[in-house]
């Protein structure tokens, strides 16, 4: 970085230069979340879902990015990352179209059967002593 002068700088708050360029890598690996709380790929509109072993699975965000998909029961996606949809038209403009990313932007999340992340907690919390 001394021959082109660029000075170093990093700050380990911010991720969002590491998560942009983890999408420009893997912008065909994008999947949205939608009705029944499952993903749908970006392109194909395959249904797919989140590991239940990935710290996103209480979460689960609107857009992520993942490397691979895992074949069991189900098919799940392994390698998860959140994104922002709005990151594909800088990172991939001649792969997505506006208008696929600004028609799911506006919907609100859909709802997720089951109970509540509170109430689970309630229900498997060991007892107190």
């Amino acid at each position: 970085m001394e021959r082109v002068e660029i000075t170093l700088s990093s700050d380990p708050t911010d991720s969002m230069a590491i998560r942009k360029a983890i999408t420009a890598g893997y912008f065909y690996h994008v999947a949205r979340f939608s009705k029944g709380g499952m993903y749908k790929t970006a392109k194909k509109g395959q249904t797919i879902m989140m590991h239940p072993q990935s710290c996103l699975s209480e979460d689960l965000p609107r857009w992520v990015v993942y490397h691979e998909l895992v074949l069991t029961t189900k098919e799940y996606m392994r390698n998860v990352v959140v994104i922002d949809g709005k990151w594909l038209l800088e990172v991939a403009p001649h792969y997505y179209r506006d208008s696929e990313i600004q028609d799911q932007a506006s919907k609100k999340m859909p709802k997720v059967k089951g109970k509540a992340r509170e109430e689970l907690r309630k229900e498997y919390a060991e007892p107190v002593a």
